[in-house]
């Protein structure tokens, strides 16, 4: 259950006052992000799964009805509270899909209060993941035909926080993860190596290898640079020989200049006939050292990808923003300078390859040959259909991933497709602006 209380202040405050008022009707709320990052031509929708959860159990619980007094909440505010559910629809960008600045990744309509108040958890999740899902699926695209394993859990922003990244890098295309408990909850494969404190323990390295393959079954990776990596490719070889190890084997090179590293680790393996052995890299990797190793032509099977791609490092949030667009069936906007807002609820439209959307008003009818990207998820408070599955968010992901442009996909200085106001969106959002600024109007 997601408390009433896990959003911000002024969001209860604007309840109160909508629930004092008898403001019940109709409000349709946008999320959106209104620009991209540095290095990004596109974004990978993701978070919505975790917003129908929250939207389904949101209720204030005893202890948040106390709080409200304690806050200064009168008592009809805190017994309106009480009895608040969530009853509203949702339209949304289903994950794993390509979104673009300024369209709609989820769009809310509901009771005023009760849209106003689960905003915060909304942009909460959408951003976050959106941002996590966005930078795994630019990983991806980067390493060409290498595999990728995440490696985020020790440095993400909070245990849940981890979770979600596993998640997400497996919807972005990533073979398994690091995390026990993500591994288990959502069906991952899991992986893991050695640590150095592992080899440190053990009174020689070669000492430590073998007792690694001695005690664990299946696929075995030698952590070779903890003293003289090309010493431990060589270590790595003689312990695979001495024990004849015929299973899935690997050598981890996890610093250094892993480029020249591994042609000499591939070098020395395949010299003593290992050819069969893989090459994994790690070591605070992301998108940029993945192209390179590409670009190089890096014998390299595999790489663990963790700190930067679990906090976004370098774009860790998004300039998202969910705005109110119509309430009691009244399209509004917002005029401020840099952050004018469009009016009405919406539907984007799309066309493969993805080289042109239509952002238009939700009644409008697409143009010819284009899809909807929003769809309906939930009605009147309840989630529509089975939760969506990693399986289907990732076949969703590369089918738009790889509608992009190479403009689109490219790692550094992409461009990034157009995006097209329809005639019916511009002409409200014309009518709508002269009205708000007659608002302001202060003649009487």
């Amino acid at each position: 259950m997601v408390a009433g209380l896990v959003t911000d202040l002024y969001e209860l405050k604007m309840a109160a006052s909508y629930l004092r008022r008898g403001m019940s009707g109709p409000a349709a709320f946008s999320l959106f992000v209104r620009a991209l990052p540095p290095d990004r031509g596109f974004l990978v929708a993701a978070g919505l799964e975790d917003c129908l959860t929250a939207l389904e159990s949101f209720a204030f619980e005893a202890e948040d009805l106390d709080w409200l007094r304690d806050a200064g909440f009168d008592d009809a505010t805190v017994q309106a509270f009480a009895g608040l559910r969530f009853t509203g629809d949702v339209r949304a960008v289903p994950e794993g899909r390509v979104v673009l600045a300024d369209e709609p990744l989820l769009e809310v309509t509901a009771p005023a209060a009760e849209a106003q108040l689960v905003e915060t958890v909304l942009l909460n999740h959408i951003t976050y993941q959106t941002a996590i899902a966005t930078k795994a699926a630019r990983c991806r695209l980067a390493a060409g035909d290498m595999e990728l394993v995440d490696f985020a859990f020790r440095r993400t922003h909070g245990i849940e926080a981890g979770m979600a990244v596993a998640r997400l890098s497996s919807i972005a295309g990533f073979a398994a993860t690091s995390n026990v408990e993500a591994a288990r909850r959502y069906g991952l494969p899991a992986a893991g190596t050695m640590a150095h404190s592992y080899v440190e323990a053990f009174p020689r390295e070669i000492d430590a290898f073998r007792a690694f393959a001695e005690d664990l079954p299946g696929p075995v990776t030698f952590l070779v640079d903890t003293y003289d990596t090309l010493a431990g490719v060589r270590t790595a070889v003689r312990v695979i020989k001495d024990m004849t190890l015929d299973r899935p084997l690997a050598v981890r090179l996890d610093s250094g200049d892993l480029v020249a590293l591994a042609r000499e680790a591939r070098q020395i393996l395949d010299e003593a006939g290992l050819r069969k052995v893989r090459i994994f890299v790690s070591g605070g990797l992301d998108e940029y050292d993945l192209e390179r190793f590409v670009l190089e032509r890096a014998p390299i099977d595999a790489a663990g990808v963790g700190t930067r791609m679990g906090v976004s490092a370098d774009a860790p949030s998004l300039d998202s923003a969910c705005k109110l667009v119509a309430f009691g069936g009244r399209p509004v906007c917002k005029l401020s300078p840099g952050k004018a807002t469009l009016p009405g609820a919406k539907q984007v439209w799309r066309h493969f390859p993805i080289e042109q959307d239509v952002l238009a008003l939700r009644e409008e009818a697409g143009p010819d040959g284009f899809e909807p990207v929003l769809v309906e998820v939930m009605r009147n408070g309840r989630r529509l259909g089975s939760e969506g599955t990693i399986d289907a968010a990732r076949e969703r992901c590369v089918r738009d991933v790889t509608a992009l442009p190479p403009d689109v996909r490219r790692i550094r200085g992409p461009s990034s497709p157009r995006m097209r106001v329809s005639e019916g969106l511009a002409a409200l959002a014309t009518r709508t602006a002269r009205s708000a600024a007659r608002t302001q109007d202060l003649t009487w």
